[in-house]
């Protein structure tokens, strides 16, 4: 280091970084293209000199110093710099000159990230480790046929209701009362979580809404996609398209004018409505959408000035307390759309979860309860709320559902489970134990992104820029150079993949059960784990 330069308080060297960039000279051409791509500017061009000391053996002769210079690639050690690992720079490299790995030093950056005061926000993942549900066994298994070749078989009935499901009596007396009955929907049991447009990128949403409509209209599978909170492009509110939608109104009524405005052109109608309360992996914590990410057409979606930041909207001023919010939004919902779309909330995973499903088993209009546990992806949230607060799935869906069943109401209100499903990427068997646990289908976002655009970040704090709009594989950038990058058309391709395997693995798993005509909610007798006070919390066989 120079002498002129300044040491300062935040001044770490490359051995501090918890990612290194490791560079051959003798490979690198000076492209320039690894410094171009990185995302972070973590990398430069540098000039370096180099001292080489020549002897001679003859005695006359003393030894000489000579000056090299000569240009590579200079990693800089400022912490707001600091490589995040996602390896872009070796992806362009033509040479393989360049890769970063990572440090086994005590990563100090963590120390030096809440410059200005403010604590780190982090976007992509909530680092927990493990998970409850891979430990979960499916242990009752069929004694007639070989299970392998019962799946391949048969054909199963991989399909869930969305939506309040009465009994004959029920509907007979709704019906008299009331002169309608609840709406309810047919869908597949792996729904494409909320993620906002503004949050991913343009080729991004674009990709995963036509890998939807080519999954309902060529594949038969009616796979459904929630747009998250903020609205979404008005030429989806009326296309007819929009029947494969969940459309998410948030607590703030964030971008509901451009979709009230809509309801009269609407050629058909969403598959349903969820409204937003809260998100698992960081309860009470909203998310943030930079300004950097919020153009033009984005700032009118949502009616706001554009450029400016959007953090999470407060609970709007016409709601009291979740009760009244519930039934004030569930019940205005239900009449925006003539009473003919399921309405239904989501919320954080908590121990309160079970008091807004009391709530809503005595609302008629309530068509249904969703839970975000506190694994997956995130939008900016920071690091102690990730971390440090939240509420695992498994439990909190087992605990509404046994409490539905002391009601007798399992099969009216059907519950849907988010928040790490597939962390570990054992999507279909994740999903599979929480239907078993009580779930009628699950929501994924995250897995959707690693699997389907290819997300560098990982639970090891690799990459993990989502939130500033640097993503460098363009999935939640709104820059063009960046978005650019993803094909939607290879986006739609890798959507389909991933249901069409799910839907074998999970008819893998259904068929030792004998259950042919129907999804296994609640049939937790199949379900067997290894760990005693996990079995007595869900109520499941332990089994060692």
């Amino acid at each position: 280091m120079s002498t002129n330069t300044k040491i300062a308080p935040s001044t770490l060297s490359i051995k501090d970084l918890l990612w290194q960039i490791q560079w051959d000279k003798d490979k690198c051409t000076l492209c320039g293209k690894c410094c171009a791509v990185c995302p972070v500017n973590a990398i430069e061009l540098g000039v370096f000199r180099k001292r080489i000391v020549e002897t001679s053996l003859e005695p006359d002769k003393s030894s000489s110093n000579n000056f090299k210079v000569f240009h590579g690639i200079r990693q800089k050690t400022d912490p707001v710099f600091a490589c995040i690992g996602c390896g872009m720079c070796s992806l362009v490299c033509p040479n393989d000159s360049i890769i970063p790995f990572k440090n086994e030093e005590t990563d100090k950056v963590k120390f030096h990230i809440n410059r200005d005061g403010q604590p780190k926000k982090r976007g992509g993942r909530r680092n927990s480790k493990g998970g409850l549900l891979d430990e979960i066994k499916f242990i009752r298994i069929s004694m007639l046929t070989d299970p392998a070749l019962d799946a391949g078989r048969h054909e199963f009935e991989l399909k869930t209701l969305l939506g309040r499901v009465l009994s004959p009596e029920k509907t007979i007396e709704h019906l008299k009362n009331k002169g309608w009955i609840p709406p309810v929907r047919e869908i597949y049991p792996l729904i494409i979580g909320g993620m906002s447009f503004g949050a991913l990128s343009p080729n991004m949403w674009e990709g995963l809404q036509m890998g939807v409509a080519y999954l309902n209209e060529e594949m038969n599978m009616p796979v459904r996609i929630c747009t998250g909170e903020g609205g979404c492009p008005p030429r989806l509110l009326r296309s007819r398209f929009l029947q494969y939608v969940i459309l998410q109104i948030a607590s703030g009524y964030f971008g509901w004018d451009e979709i009230i405005h809509a309801i009269p052109e609407m050629k058909v109608d969403p598959c349903a409505i969820e409204i937003k309360y809260g998100q698992g992996a960081k309860p009470g914590d909203g998310g943030l959408l930079m300004w950097n990410k919020v153009n033009k057409l984005i700032a009118a979606i949502r009616g706001v000035p554009q450029g400016i930041s959007l953090p999470s909207p407060p609970t709007h001023q016409t709601q009291y307390s979740i009760e009244e919010s519930v039934a004030k939004m569930i019940q205005s919902m239900c009449m925006a759309w003539g009473f003919r779309v399921p309405v239904y909330p989501k919320i954080s995973g908590s121990s309160t979860a079970l008091a807004v499903l009391n709530n809503l088993t005595r609302n008629q209009y309530a068509s249904g309860l969703s839970i975000d546990g506190e694994d997956g992806g995130t939008g900016a949230a920071y690091n102690v709320s990730m971390d440090h607060m939240g509420y695992p799935i498994a439990s909190n869906i087992r605990e509404s559902y046994l409490n539905l069943a002391a009601l007798g109401m399992q099969n009216e209100i059907p519950l849907f489970a988010g928040g790490g499903v597939g962390k570990n990427g054992n999507l279909a068997a994740n999903a599979a134990a929480l239907i078993m646990l009580g779930a009628s289908g699950v929501q994924v976002g995250k897995y959707i992104m690693q699997a389907a655009a290819g997300c560098l970040g990982s639970e090891s704090d690799r990459c993990n820029v989502c939130n500033i709009g640097l993503c460098p594989k363009g999935i939640t950038s709104q820059d063009p150079r960046l978005y650019r990058r993803l094909n939607p058309e290879d986006v739609a391709q890798r959507v389909v993949d991933v249901f069409l395997s799910f839907d074998t693995e999970l008819r893998k798993i259904v068929a030792p059960l004998g259950r042919s005509t129907s999804l296994p909610i609640g049939m937790s007798d199949a379900l067997g784990i290894s760990d005693y006070y996990a079995a007595e919390k869900l109520k499941i066989k332990y089994v060692v």
